[in-house]
């Protein structure tokens, strides 16, 4: 196991991503260079920048990555709020979805906290 999948944040993030993916590939085909190819690339960027930071040296670059990160779940969390008000999400989906992003943005939120600079 790599030092950053310990991360409970990675964890979720990494989670996150994976529901985007599944989410999305029954997303409309019209939505495939739009709404579709954003929202995963913002889901991917979340744990992904906790990986790179975690490769960094110090609490203060991992700091800047966990800000990243944190930026990409609000996106995601914007375009997931887009595509149920435009339909493409069901209520539903957009509940179960939007709990785990929250979830995935609390514990990046508690790690970044965590790290004193």
């Amino acid at each position: 196991m790599k030092p950053y999948e310990r991360l409970l944040a990675w964890q979720l993030c990494h989670e996150l991503a994976l529901t985007i993916h599944k989410v999305t590939h029954r997303w409309p085909d019209r939505e495939r260079y739009g709404m579709i190819s954003q929202i995963r690339r913002a889901a991917v960027s979340a744990p992904n920048n906790i990986v790179e930071g975690y490769a960094k040296r110090g609490s203060g670059e991992l700091r800047k990555y966990l800000d990243t990160s944190l930026g990409s779940l609000s996106e995601v969390g914007y375009l997931l709020r887009l595509a149920r008000d435009l339909g493409i999400l069901s209520s539903d989906e957009w509940k179960v979805v939007e709990r785990q992003r929250d979830a995935a943005a609390r514990m990046t939120w508690k790690l970044y906290q965590s790290l004193k600079v």
